[in-house]
């Protein structure tokens, strides 16, 4: 158990399914999702601890239940296990990629191609720490990117972006160093003067798996949130 992490049922998120063996969450941007060094509150997990306190016990310690993450600045679709026997199908699903998440993400520039494959190896960067990088010696990622639609006059692209590996910061790294940086990004040069979009457009729209008792395919999908609309 870990009893430094609190419920908190203030925490704002939408849960779009609720299944005896997971949760399908809408998590909005700003929200961290589990805590982390000298963060124990105001994540999703401790709203996810409110509702349904059996995580607790599932997964690790300091992030129960979470089966992958989003950065803060990201909104859309996660999973949840609810329970130790979900946890594990769906992490050992994740590994072999057998989780299909599909984000859309307004880019900077008009990539070349209608579709392409990013598969340069992320690890932490030499020059600042907090930030991930492209670097020989890292860890294998791969991003998958379908053009969907492009505005020459604004020289921005709207993408629907496949993960095959969930390293941090992956597609935001993966597409700035194609040249095309998502918009709004400030860490991996997506923050330009004349835009006005106060986080990164990065959303996780769509998600589909296998149910973890019956083997059905399930799938959700999540529209834009207003800020990324307008």
């Amino acid at each position: 158990m870990n009893p430094e992490i609190e419920a908190d049922s203030s925490i704002d998120f939408t849960v779009i399914q609720s299944d005896p063996d997971f949760l399908v969450v809408d998590k909005p941007a700003g929200l961290v999702v589990h805590p982390g060094a000298g963060n124990s509150s105001g994540t999703l997990v401790n709203g996810l601890l409110a509702m349904t306190p059996q995580i607790r016990e599932v997964g690790e310690e300091t992030r129960p239940g979470i089966i992958h993450r989003l950065d803060k600045g990201t909104s859309g679709l996660l999973i949840v296990a609810t329970t130790n026997d979900a946890y594990q199908f769906f992490v050992d699903r994740l590994s072999q990629h057998k989780i299909k998440r599909t984000y859309q993400a307004l880019v900077w520039g008009i990539p070349e191609g209608s579709e392409g494959i990013v598969d340069c190896p992320i690890g932490r960067s030499s020059k600042n720490r907090k930030k991930m990088a492209i670097v020989s010696n890292g860890k294998l990622a791969k991003t998958i990117y379908f053009v969907k639609k492009s505005w020459v006059s604004s020289k921005v692209s709207l993408l629907d972006v496949e993960l095959e590996t969930g390293r941090t910061h992956q597609i935001r790294v993966h597409l700035s160093s194609i040249g095309n940086p998502v918009v709004g990004d400030e860490i991996y040069g997506g923050n330009r003067k004349n835009f006005t979009l106060r986080r990164q457009f990065l959303h996780a729209s769509k998600l589909c798996f296998e149910h973890p008792r019956n083997g059905s395919i399930c799938e959700f999908e999540s529209p834009l949130p207003d800020d990324l609309k307008n």
